[in-house]
C-alpha cells in the first residue's frame, strides 16, 4: 500500500503552488485533506522548518527551508521519518534544478510543473522500494527528530471558519498580479546595447575627468556630473525596459530629460555628432520602454 499519496512544492512567503503530484484518489476524506493543506501552505511562514498536522486517516507533513517548502498527504499508518526523509529529498531535487531567483519570479500557479515527473519518481521510491535500502538516511531523520520534534498541529487547527483563521481574523488574499512583460524584440536589444555603450562611454569620461580634477581644479565639478547621471539614466532605461515599474511613463521622461540636459551641458566637450548620438539612443531606448507592454494575464494552471 502506497504510504505517500500526494506531494507538492510551495513558495513559502506567499504559499503559491509551483509544483505538485498528479491526483490518483477522489475520495471526500482525501480531498477535505487537499482543502486543508491548501491553507495551511498560506500559513508556512508561521511555522519552523518541519511540521504535521494529523487528521483521522491522513496526515499533511511539511518540511521548508529558505522560500521553499514540500508538503505531502501520507497516510496515518505512514512513519513520520519516512515522510520527512522524502520531503528532505524532494526539497534537495527541486532547489538543484532552479534557482532562487526564478523561484522567486514565478507569478502563477504550478510554474514549475514540469518537475511533476521528478515527485512521481521520489515519491514511487520511497512508497515501493525497501526501507532498508533507505536505513541510513531513516536513522539521522529519526535523531533529528528526536532532538527538534516538529511543530505537530490538528487538520481541524488548519481550517478557516467563518473568516477567522484561529481566533484571528483572515486578511482578504488577492490574486499576486502578473508582471511579465512581452517578449524583447530586435530593436529592443539594439537600444540595449547602444543604452549600455553609452552608459559606459559616461563612465569611463567621468571617472577620467574626476581623477584629472583633483589634481588642478575643483572647477569641473558640474563636467563630472554632467557624465556620472546621464551614466545612471542610461543605466535605469534599460532596467525600466527589462522589467516592469509603476509610474513607468514619468521615470522615462525623467532619464530621457536628464541624458539630454547632460549632453547639452558637455556642448564644450563633445561635438555635435557625439551630442546627437546619445540623445538619439536616449529617445530611442524611450520609446522602446513605452512600447513594450505587459502581457495580457493568462489562466492559472491547476493539477
Amino acid at each position: 500500500m502506497s504510504m505517500i499519496l500526494f506531494a507538492c512544492v510551495v513558495r513559502v512567503r506567499d504559499g503559491l503552488p509551483l509544483s505538485a503530484s498528479t491526483d490518483f484518489y477522489h475520495t471526500q476524506d482525501f480531498l477535505e485533506c487537499r482543502r486543508r493543506l491548501k491553507t495551511l501552505a498560506l500559513r508556512l511562514a508561521q511555522y519552523p522548518g518541519r511540521g504535521s498536522a494529523e487528521g483521522r486517516d491522513f496526515n499533511i507533513h511539511f518540511s521548508s527551508s529558505r522560500d521553499v517548502a514540500c508538503m505531502a498527504i501520507c497516510h496515518r499508518q505512514c512513519p513520520a521519518a519516512m515522510a520527512f526523509c522524502f520531503l528532505e529529498t524532494l526539497w534537495w531535487e527541486f532547489t538543484a534544478s532552479y534557482d532562487t531567483t526564478c523561484i522567486g519570479l514565478a507569478s502563477r500557479p504550478y510554474a514549475f510543473l514540469e518537475f511533476d515527473g521528478i515527485i512521481q519518481k521520489v515519491k514511487w521510491h520511497f512508497n515501493y522500494v525497501s526501507s532498508t535500502q533507505m536505513e541510513s538516511s531513516l536513522e539521522r531523520i529519526q535523531e533529528e527528530l528526536r532532538f527538534q520534534p516538529p511543530v505537530v498541529l490538528s487538520l481541524e487547527d488548519t481550517d478557516v471558519a467563518n473568516g477567522v483563521v484561529n481566533g484571528h481574523p483572515r486578511v482578504p488574499l488577492e490574486p499576486a498580479p502578473n508582471f511579465r512583460m512581452e517578449p524583447v524584440t530586435a530593436l529592443g536589444v539594439l537600444s540595449l546595447i547602444l543604452n549600455i555603450m553609452c552608459a559606459a562611454l559616461n563612465l569611463i569620461r567621468g571617472i577620467h575627468l574626476a581623477e584629472h580634477s583633483l589634481q588642478v581644479a575643483h572647477e569641473e565639478i558640474g563636467n563630472i556630473l554632467a557624465f556620472l547621471i546621464p551614466f545612471v539614466a542610461c543605466i535605469f532605461q534599460c532596467y525600466l525596459y527589462l522589467f516592469y515599474s509603476p509610474a513607468r511613463t514619468t521615470k522615462v521622461v525623467l532619464m530621457l530629460l536628464f541624458i539630454c540636459l547632460g549632453n547639452v551641458y558637455l556642448h564644450g566637450l563633445r561635438n555635435l555628432w557625439q551630442i546627437l548620438f546619445h540623445i538619439g539612443v536616449a529617445f530611442l531606448s524611450s520609446y522602446q520602454i513605452l512600447t513594450r507592454q505587459l502581457q495580457e494575464k493568462q489562466a492559472d494552471c491547476g493539477v
